[in-house]
């Protein structure tokens, strides 16, 4: 599918700016004659000259000190500054003007000065202070009678209130502007102010009435043979005729208010029509002859020195460059284009050039950058009061979030963005917008909801003749009629969609569409003419850079590849499919990457499912790693990391002092314990925690460092020990073209092996929820079993051979989803009757990680916290009794009790013992436990309670066990197994080697009993993963809600 996103091109305003006081041509001589030179000079549009001219005025003037003189000459070089963008010059000269003129007490001179600055402010987009000066303005020029100004200014304010969007405001200015021009006989006024209410009409699709005021305007200007204004009528009924797609009308109107600007030798104005005509042939496809014109315009300003006509130039020629393929050639005129418009203030501008550097980020495959371009741009544009900018913007953004798998997010964009096009009447955009709201019903497979909306922007397009856009939503009316199996229908629309994109040069789109009529081939079962059209795409892909369509081509070549029985081929495409989705993913942000990856997944599962087939386990097993984003950072990879981002490293480095200093203070601690220095680390240590979680959202390449690299693959597998089996299920399932299966995956030190089997995954989904509701229910105590041995014969039977080969004293399993939250030990072998731990000892782990690893022996002392409110509703007494069963089992362990069992003792005293016992209440309803007076994902202890979003932030790195005996201490709340790891899976984080937690509501009595088996076992020498084992073992008679709620995460040793 595609989006439609836009780049905006810059026409100069052609709305006129406010009259100002012709300077004063009382004074004789030279300075008479050189006030007239320059006056004449800044009609014709020579800015610089003009300058030259008034500024020798003011060097002649110092000899008489005439202050009407100097004011005079000030706002003349004001005037000027402001015409070339320098709108800080024309501030400074505007404001000595003003010191002149109230010098002298002349308030018509006054009034000018205040009115020609609030025109700068309102051309600058600070609407606010532009209304404050033109109020100014407006009370003087009513003192003093200048009825002509007066309408001048109701106009002005009229604009800005155009701006602001309250246009039934603007048109009431408007209109007590017009009376007063006739009645003074102001023609040159009232073409103005019938102009400005034609801006106003057509910018609220109302294109009829904007016309009758143009041709009013152009009529009087014609009159009068006001050809200056003729030309600015000429330039606004040419946007009108094309927005309403009418290009060639718009030609003819452009040229004739070249001639005039030519003719009158208003070089300034002449570069500004050139610029629009190059947009009307922008939009008509003839990219070459626009580049042309903008180039000619581009030559002229530089003549001029018209930093602000510069800029727009450079801006529109960058469109040219990205919409014929050639992104980075854009990016370098847009960055010759901001300093100028954020030098000039232009904040408006500013804003759009931002846009369009995000919409090139966007292009090359950096959705994170576009982002953030965007989002400067976003408050600009609110700012500055220009509501279809923003909407623009809002489309933009939405594009954005439905490329990196956000759809439901991107909808929300488009709404807000829809009702501002339809409000300000821009026919071509509301239609742009439909067309990508039908782009994200189509990927949530509401077929005939994204047919309605494409269905109701093709008449639009067509009647505003965008052929572009119109062009997008064929190809996207293709894709919809593709995915419902009607392929000859598909192909109508492709074939319709592909000579326009080829017309006007959309080389993005074309290689979309031959993409698409690849994928109609391929579907017929015709993968070597579907090939055709992808290798034809291909081509196209590389030279425009877009990462998006490259990797879905290599993609679809792939398969084709495969099913044509040339594997490697299929093989090596997929792979370089995926690594460019893996490259994209680098400048994403944490926050967006796993759903990025989820919207991508389909070439990932195809390749790792033909390396399987083709009997290559460990590259499928290195991309399953790969190709999975990480979702527990491993803090420990900031040491001396480095990145290319100079602030991204500046707070690496940061975050390293500080980590240095806490292990300075860890040292101090182990020499000699205090509770003061306890404390301080335990602060230090949530500050740096909070530290590397901050800058690992903020910076996509900091995000990196925690994603896993082949060769953490290597060193990891290299790490397992001799006695141990690391099982890991892999879902591939619910892919387009690859059939539904799980794989298997048994690795040993030295070994790896996959088994498939089919699935049918919905089926599975329902067999796993199921069980484990069976699990927590006892009163029949039978039926957990038959579903036992399904998940059993698919989980464990067909890896059983591997398994039992290996003789292992641990099986590790890493499950994802929903088989998190299953115990697979409590899994039955119908052959035998016999659970699985009572073959081997059963731990999870997070993924193949140090965790994994054999740690160095620690003394077994443990820190014990219990029943924290003895005296409430929430007291635990059985939590109290296992806390003092099990302290005296450990020697050097103690226990807190009641209101002993603080945080604050926890995380002081933490710190002195290698395990960690907490019995306390766990709230992990969704909707809190209002009996508990407890919040969702939090424990209880006596002064306060933990979230558990702070459970990382704990400074654990010493701890070797955390025992979580609180009820569902493994799960969260609005889990479903799928994203969140739980806080057992947090307080690994937090550096645990390993943590005990509970999947359910753990029973009083069998918890204790199990407690104290588990310790006496440990006491024994047993390694954690055997000593729950066998504690398990003695209560293996019950049922299993009594003894498998508990699970081992992380190092079984």
């Amino acid at each position: 599918m595609n989006l439609i996103s836009n780049f905006l091109a810059i026409s100069p305003s052609t709305t006129p700016q406010t009259p100002s006081n012709q300077p004063s041509t009382s004074q004789a001589g030279n300075t008479q004659k050189l006030l007239q030179q320059g006056i004449q000079q800044t009609k014709q549009g020579q800015p610089q000259q003009a300058i030259a001219t008034f500024e020798q005025v003011l060097a002649l003037n110092r000899q008489v000190n005439d202050k009407e003189t100097e004011a005079t000459a000030l706002l003349g070089i004001g005037l000027n500054y402001n015409n070339i963008g320098q709108t800080q010059k024309a501030l400074d000269a505007y404001n000595r003007a003003l010191d002149n003129f109230k010098a002298i007490n002349n308030r018509s001179g006054q009034g000018t000065v205040l009115s020609n600055i609030g025109e700068i402010y309102r051309v600058t987009g600070q609407s606010q202070k532009a209304l404050e000066f033109f109020n100014l303005a407006l009370l003087i020029f009513k003192e003093v009678r200048s009825r002509s100004q007066e309408a001048n200014t109701l106009n002005s304010i009229g604009i800005v209130y155009s701006q602001l969007g309250q246009k039934q405001k603007a048109l009431e200015f408007f209109n007590s502007a017009l009376p007063i021009n006739r009645a003074v006989g102001d023609t040159g006024g009232e073409a103005n102010t019938l102009n400005s209410i034609g801006e106003l009409y057509k910018s609220t699709g109302q294109p009829q009435k904007a016309l009758e005021s143009y041709n009013l305007s152009l009529s009087i200007s014609k009159k009068a043979g006001n050809s200056s204004q003729e030309a600015v009528t000429q330039g606004n009924l040419a946007g009108l005729y094309l927005e309403t797609g009418q290009p060639q009308k718009a030609l003819e109107a452009f040229n004739s208010t070249l001639v005039i600007f030519r003719k009158t030798g208003d070089r300034y104005k002449e570069a500004a029509t050139l610029n629009n005509i190059g947009a009307v042939y922008r939009a008509t496809g003839e990219t070459q002859k626009a580049l042309d014109l903008y180039n000619q315009a581009l030559s002229i300003t530089r003549t001029i020195q018209n930093s602000a006509g510069q800029a727009i130039a450079l801006n529109n020629i960058a469109g040219i460059y990205l919409a014929t393929g050639q992104p980075q050639k854009a990016l370098e005129f847009l960055n010759q284009s901001l300093p100028i418009v954020q030098k000039s203030g232009d904040r408006a501008q500013e804003a759009t050039v931002l846009n369009n550097i995000g919409e090139v980020y966007n292009n090359i495959g950096q959705p994170q950058k576009a982002l953030e371009f965007y989002n400067q741009a976003l408050p600009i544009v609110k700012q500055v009061g220009d509501t279809r900018q923003s909407a623009i913007l809002l489309n933009n953004i939405g594009g954005v979030y439905n490329n990196i798998g956000q759809p439901k997010r991107a909808l929300e964009f488009y709404n807000q963005a829809l009702p501002i096009f339809k409000q300000v009447g821009d026919r071509s955009q509301q239609a742009s917008t439909l067309s990508n709201i039908g782009v994200i019903y189509a990927a949530m497979g509401e077929s005939q909801k994204a047919l309605a909306f494409y269905n109701q922007a093709l008449p639009i397009l067509k009647e505003v003749k965008d052929i572009s856009v119109q062009a997008t939503t064929l190809s996207n009316v293709g894709e919809v009629y593709r995915n419902l199996g009607q392929q000859q229908k598909a192909l109508e629309f492709y074939n319709q969609a592909l000579p326009i994109r080829r017309k006007v040069g959309d080389l993005s789109g074309e290689a979309t569409t031959l993409n698409n009529i690849g994928l109609v081939y391929y579907t017929n079962s015709q993968p070597d003419k579907a090939l055709t059209f992808y290798n034809q795409a291909l081509p196209i892909a590389n030279k425009i850079g877009d990462a998006s369509i490259k990797a879905a081509t290599l993609g679809n070549v792939g398969v084709a590849y495969r099913d044509s029985n040339r594997p490697t081929e299929a093989i090596e495409n997929l792979e370089q499919a995926v690594e460019i989705t893996l490259q994209v993913r680098k400048g994403l942000e944490r926050a967006n990457r796993q759903q990025f990856l989820d919207a991508s997944r389909g070439r990932a599962i195809g390749l790792i499912d033909l390396l399987i087939d083709q009997k290559q386990p460990e590259r499928a097993y290195q991309w399953v790693n790969l190709t999975t984003t990480a979702d527990l950072a491993d803090y420990s990879r900031l040491i001396d990391a480095k990145v290319a981002n100079p602030q991204a490293q500046q707070a690496i480095e940061k975050w390293n002092q500080s980590n240095q200093r806490l292990e300075s203070l860890r040292q101090q601690l182990q020499t000699k314990f205090s509770v003061e220095l306890s404390a301080q680390i335990n602060q230090l240590q949530a500050e740096i925690n909070q530290q590397a979680e901050s800058i690992s959202r903020q910076f996509p390449e900091v995000a990196e460092l925690f994603e896993t690299t082949p060769q953490d693959v290597a060193k990891l597998r290299a790490n397992i020990p001799a006695n141990t089996v690391v099982v890991q299920p892999v879902l591939l399932t619910d892919v387009t073209n690859v059939p539904n299966a799980i794989a298997l995956f048994v690795i040993t030190k030295d070994k790896l092996t996959v088994t498939k089997q089919k699935l049918d995954p919905a089926l599975f989904d329902q067999l796993v929820t199921q069980y484990r509701s069976e699990l927590t229910d006892a009163r029949f105590p039978k039926r957990f079993r038959a579903n036992s041995s399904k998940l059993y014969d698919i989980l464990i039977r067909p890896i059983e051979a591997q398994i039992q080969a290996a003789n292992p004293q641990q099986l590790s399993i890493i499950a994802t989803g929903k088989l998190r939250y299953i115990p697979f030990e409590t899994l039955i072998d119908s052959k035998t009757g016999k659970y699985l731990i009572e073959k081997y000892p059963v731990n999870n782990l997070t993924r193949l990680s140090s965790r994994a690893l054999p740690q160095t022996q620690k003394k077994s002392a443990m820190l014990a916290l219990g029943n924290p409110s003895p005296g409430d509703r929430r007291k635990l007494a059985g939590a109290e009794q296992e806390v003092e069963s099990i302290t005296p089992i450990l020697p050097g362990s103690e226990a807190y009790i009641g209101d002993r069992a603080t945080l604050s003792n926890f995380k002081n005293q933490s710190l002195r013992f290698p395990i960690l016992h907490l019995a306390t209440h766990g709230c992990f309803q969704t909707q809190g436990c209002p009996d508990l007076n407890m919040e969702a994902n939090t424990l209880l202890f006596s002064d306060r309670n933990l979230n558990i979003a702070d459970a990382a932030l704990l400074g654990l790195k010493n701890t070797d066990l955390v025992v979580l005996s609180a009820c569902q201490t493994a799960v969260q709340a609005k889990s479903n197994g799928e994203e969140f790891a739980g806080m057992a899976y947090l307080f690994e984080r937090a550096g645990a080697d390993s943590v005990i937690a509970s999947l359910w509501l753990a029973k009083d009595e069998e918890t204790k009993e199990l407690m104290i088996a588990f310790y006496e076992n440990l006491k024994q020498g047993k390694t954690k993963g055997e000593a729950l084992r066998q504690a398990k073992l003695s209560l293996i008679d019950k049922h299993p809600l009594y003894w498998s709620p508990f699970i081992l995460i992380g190092d079984a040793s």
